[in-house]
């Protein structure tokens, strides 16, 4: 642990811009029409506003860890907010959707520089016995973030315009980055041995992977010029992610991510649990918005306010589950968490018929809440808490990268899934014309297409709830925590870095 007197102060800086970067990954969703309208783009367009984003921002992220590791962790994360700020003020100024398109990727790679320093900052400023309830603010933000940003798109999208989805992230940017100045450590850096081959094999990789899963839909799978096709593109990412994989395990330098992190039990599986988290929190929300909007004919601000007490009670809950967890076994806080999303999540799904009364869907809300605040900090803490300041950077860039390719799984899942369900529930030519088209106009569907899409979306929420029940299952084998260690102090012995050393000749 770096010796910082007041760590919390530069917590709370951190927090605004990352609680920023990820309004950022949904708050878009909401105004997709309205951008149809005011740049004049289709519906394949409006989708790259989206991806574009996604894919800059998940691309990068284990070289952005590793680079704050070597170049410090304050200095990534400044740079990465004037970029992302300055993108969003391109966005709100956009004139073309290309335009935006454009403004989009750049805003991904500020966010991307950004998010693992965050993490690494907290790994390397509280001690592990204090990690908890920083990592419970860390969690409960970036939950929140993901509940808040259709709340806060719709309410200004239906006020001010589209636009300012993205301008309200200029004078929360200038603020972030004063106090992130003023209140963040300048902590020591690393020297590293910069892993070119592992950086190009990961990022090609990653982008095959992620292009490949997230334009899946928009080329029915199929071909998508020439001989490329959507299945080569993702199987070619797969090998290339393999061929890193390979490159890490035989680098007798210093490689990009150092494999010994996954010899620790419990860093290991807190990774495929919050890929699990990703890929539900991401897929879940949209067959809601779909219910809630076409079936029910609310406004994007009042199918958002549905989410109010799941944001409320999160936030809420967050610091109470600080405390708890670095007394307890976060298994047990991980796992109750997980299992009552998938009851949320399922009690939904039950009530999506065309005549439920709609406050009823104020109490799944509320227990997504309760469920939301027990999944975050126990997951991060579990990941972070046996890793050495040195391996911090990698470390978080490793978690952040899983969480984002789990949304990405998500965000085509789910859509394949509620394209093949409409098939099956609607009238032929009814989730195209009908569906399609209330979306488009902010209407609602006939009356004799009501029920075979609320059946199709309830069927559809099953998937995230599966998955995230798996990711319960998966919190039950983490192992015991071990007794806190204090890495200042081992430093002094030599514990420290003989862990490093071991964790980078496993590599």
């Amino acid at each position: 642990m770096e010796n910082v007197e007041k760590p919390w102060p530069a917590l709370w800086s951190l927090v605004i811009g990352f609680f920023m970067i990820l309004i950022d990954s949904t708050i878009v969703s909401v105004a997709n029409p309205r951008i149809m309208q005011g740049l004049h783009a289709d519906i394949n367009s409006v989708i790259w506003v989206t991806s574009a984003y996604l894919l800059a921002y998940a691309v990068p992220l284990l070289i952005t860890g590793r680079l704050g590791d070597r170049f410090g962790p304050r200095r990534l994360y400044l740079l990465g907010l004037v970029v992302f700020t300055l993108a969003s003020l391109w966005c709100g100024l956009a004139q073309n959707v290309e335009t935006l398109i454009g403004a989009r990727v750049v805003q991904g790679l500020g966010a991307a520089v950004m998010t693992p320093q965050t993490m690494a900052v907290i790994t390397r400023i509280f001690p592990p016995d204090r990690r908890g309830s920083a990592m419970a603010i860390w969690g409960a933000t970036a939950g929140m973030a993901t509940l808040v940003g259709p709340i806060l798109g719709g309410v200004l999208v239906d006020g001010l315009g589209w636009e300012w989805i993205f301008f309200i992230n200029v004078p929360v940017g200038v603020v972030g980055f004063i106090l992130a100045l003023r209140n963040v450590p300048a902590l020591s850096t690393h020297p590293h041995r910069f892993d070119i081959p592992g950086v190009l094999l990961s990022a090609v990789g990653l982008f095959l992977l992620v292009f490949g899963i997230q334009e899946g839909e928009t080329y029915n799978w199929g071909t998508i010029t020439g001989f490329i096709s959507v299945w080569g593109l993702i199987i070619a990412g797969l090998v290339v992610l393999a061929a890193f994989v390979a490159w890490q395990r035989f680098n007798k330098g210093e490689p990009l991510l150092p494999l010994g992190l996954f010899r620790d039990r419990n860093f290991s599986l807190a990774n495929l649990g919050i890929t699990m988290v990703g890929f539900t929190v991401t897929s879940f929300g949209l067959p809601l918005i779909f219910y809630y909007q076409l079936v029910r004919g609310l406004t994007p601000t009042q199918s958002a306010l549905l989410m109010v007490p799941m944001a409320l009670i999160s936030g809420g809950m967050a610091p109470v589950v600080g405390k708890i967890v670095d007394r307890v076994n976060p298994k047990y806080l991980a796992a109750s968490g997980l299992v009552l999303m998938a009851v949320a999540l399922v009690w939904n799904g039950l009530l999506m018929q065309p005549d439920t009364p709609i406050l009823l869907f104020l109490l799944p809300s509320a227990v997504l809440g309760f469920a939301n605040a027990g999944i975050w900090a126990p997951l991060s803490t579990t990941a972070t808490r046996n890793l050495p300041p040195r391996q911090a950077g990698a470390g978080s860039g490793v978690y952040n990268t899983t969480r984002q390719i789990g949304a990405v799984l998500g965000s085509a899942a789910i859509a394949v899934l509620i394209q093949s369900r409409l098939a099956a529930e609607l009238p032929s030519g009814g989730p195209a014309a009908s569906a399609g088209g209330g979306m488009a106009m902010g209407g609602t569907l006939p009356e004799f297409l009501k029920a075979g899409f609320s059946t199709a979306m309830a069927q559809s929420i099953l998937m995230p709830a599966a998955v995230v029940l798996a990711g319960a299952a998966v919190a039950l084998f983490f192992a015991k925590p071990k007794p806190v260690q204090d890495w200042s102090a081992a430093a002094g012995t030599g514990t420290s870095a003989k862990v490093d050393a071991g964790l980078d000749s496993a590599g």
